[in-house]
Parts: C-alpha cells; structure tokens; sequence
C-alpha cells in the first residue's frame, strides 16, 4: 500500500494539509474540508480538481488540481507496462524547473515502488480554456503551441545532464514489444475503424504496420527532450482567466528523442489537416525563429525531412493507444482525429517514402 492517496476520495485535510505546509503555501491555516470533482479527458490516468475549505479565511488556494492512476485496468497496466506514470513523476520531480516551458507547478509528486500508485496534485490554471483536437483550434493557439515547443525542445538540445538521465531512457526491450504487439494493434484498429476512416488514410496504417521494422526505435538527427503527445488536449489556453497564453500538461509520455517528433505530431494528429495545410510553413518558421532565438540556429530547409517523418508517430499512437486503453466514446473520435490528420500529412508529403529513404 503507498503512504499517500491514489484516488481523489481518499485525499484528505489532514493530508493536504501537511503537503502544503511542506510546499510553503500555507503557514498558519488548515484545510478543514475537502471537495473533489472530475475533470479531463484522459484516458491513461484521472484527474480532479480539488475545492478546499479553511479553519479561516484566504488561508491557501481556494482549488488545486490532482492526477492519480486510471481506474480502468486495462489503461493501468499499460501505463505500467511502459513507464508512463513514473515519467510524468520524474518530470515534475527533476526536468520541469530546467525548462522554458509552461506547466502547472507541482505541489506533490509522488510515486510507489511500483511504478504504478502514484499522486500529483498542481496549482490549479483555471478558469482556462481546454484544447480539443476534435474542433482544432485558432492560429492564435498553434502558435502559442510552437512557442512552447521551443522553450522545451531548446533547453535540452543536445544537453546530456537531460537527455542521459537513467529514467527517460527505453526499457531493455521496450522497442521489442511494442513491434510485437503492434500488429494486434493494428488488427483491432482495422477491425473497429475499417467503415469509418478513409480507405486512404487507413492504407496507409497498413502500410506502416508492414513496414513497422523501420519505424520503431529508429534514430533520427539531435536529441533533446520531447513531450510524446504534443497536442491540443494535453494543452490549457487562456489559463488563470487569460493571465497567460498557454500551458502543457499530461507529461506521461516524455521521452529523449527528435524535437521533429513532436512538431509533426502536432501539426498533424493535434491541430487537424484544416488548420495545418493553411498555415505549415507559416507554423514551421515561427518554431524555428523561436529556437534560433533559444540558441539552437535552425531553418525550415534543416527540419523538413525529420518534420514530415516525426508525423508517423501520431499514426502509430492513434493505432497502439486505441487497441490497448480503455475505449470510449470520446476515445474513439479521437483515435480517429488523430489517424486522419497523421494520414493526410503523410500522404501529402511522403512520409512512409522518406522513412524508408525512397
């Protein structure tokens, strides 16, 4: 059994109390009841948002947020299985203070020896506006998006104190089971989306399944720190009441790897094919102004190729993530979303070609 809740009923004002008072956000107040509510869309784990009532008045925070383990087991597991929820921990534990990015400010991070009982609980961003890859987003947000991007992608640029921690590197055969099971995978996303996702987009994940030797663990260009589900349901706008712009969150799937990998992704499965086909090049040459500007000199020309091929990983989430997570209904819109923008982007420009070195 872990020493802290793993579950939002089971956080207590004696608890919470104390975590605050360690975190110095409360000195002479204690939390005399707590309130929870649902919020979020995610699927890997469960979040919450906390209302706390004091002994006396504006003693601390009014509302913090939480995140613990999914409820469904077969989403636990694979968070397990994969690392997922030890790496959001030692995220926030080690890496969030080293960048220039956005996220919400840790106030716990814990995590039991088993990789799988775990706490966060954060400053509370709201009122905000949530991301929804389903409705794709405005230009004003996808650039904020590639602002952020930079300011994690920069500070770790080849900065091996980052990029060699122990924790964020792939399991002993980690790449070997993910091959290996990535052909169910793709069976069940065949089966479950065959009447539904075009039969364009759909050749061209049984194209990437065929040729999946060459996709996973394949290394491409620098290494830096990636997010891994760079996209608008992982982002926040207008946080704090338009206090700021934008904030990152869901860092369960970061990763060392090419910062190309998240710009493709979002460009592809995150802001839908609308969005990305008006404005690409537009979007590609502000995040490259942002990293010249952060100290790594890069130009459109240079990111092309590791752009149009980082695209592919949106593809391979959408196809993995649907066969081994809880499904829902909100679940299977996204999958989809996320396999159709991938698919229009690697069809345009060649994606699975450019893998392969055709």
């Amino acid at each position: 059994m872990a020493d802290f809740p793993t579950h939002p009923a089971d956080v207590t004002p004696e608890w919470l109390t104390a975590r605050l008072r360690q975190g110095g956000l409360l000195d002479s107040g204690t939390i005399t009841a707590v309130r929870w509510e649902a919020i979020g869309t995610g699927q890997v784990g469960d979040s919450a948002r906390f209302h706390l009532t004091y002994d006396r008045e504006g003693a601390g925070p009014a509302t913090l947020a939480g995140k613990f383990p999914a409820a469904d087991q077969m989403s636990r597991g694979t968070a397990a299985a994969f690392g997922l929820y030890a790496k959001e921990v030692g995220f926030y534990q080690q890496l969030a203070p080293q960048l220039d990015i956005r996220v919400p400010r840790a106030l716990v991070a814990e995590i039991a020896e088993d990789g799988v009982e775990f706490v966060l609980i954060f400053e509370d961003l709201g009122p905000a506006r949530g991301g929804n890859q389903l409705n794709s987003c405005r230009l004003a947000d996808a650039r904020e998006a590639m602002r952020q991007a930079a300011g994690l992608h920069a500070p770790s640029w080849e900065n091996a104190a980052i990029t060699g921690l122990d924790w964020l590197q792939p399991k002993e055969g980690q790449v070997d089971q993910i091959k290996a099971l990535y052909g169910n995978a793709q069976a069940i996303f065949r089966e479950r989306y065959a009447d539904t996702l075009e039969p364009e987009y759909m050749a061209i994940c049984e194209e990437l399944n065929e040729g999946r030797e060459a996709w996973f663990g394949q290394e491409r260009g620098v290494k830096c720190l990636i997010h891994g589900d760079f996209r608008l349901d992982n982002m926040l706008f207008d946080v704090q009441g338009g206090a700021e712009p934008i904030a990152v969150l869901d860092w369960q799937t970061v990763a060392v790897g090419n910062a190309l990998t998240d710009i493709g992704y979002f460009m592809g499965t995150g802001i839908g094919n609308a969005l990305r086909s008006a404005h690409e090049d537009e979007l590609l040459d502000l995040y490259c102004a942002e990293m010249t500007a952060r100290g790594v000199p890069l130009d459109r020309s240079a990111i092309w190729d590791d752009y149009v091929v980082g695209a592919i990983h949106g593809i391979s989430t959408a196809v993995f993530s649907a066969a081994y997570v809880e499904r829902t209904e909100r679940g299977d819109a996204n999958f989809l979303s996320m396999a159709r923008g991938g698919c229009a982007l690697a069809l345009q420009h060649g994606s699975l070609r450019k893998l392969r070195g055709d």
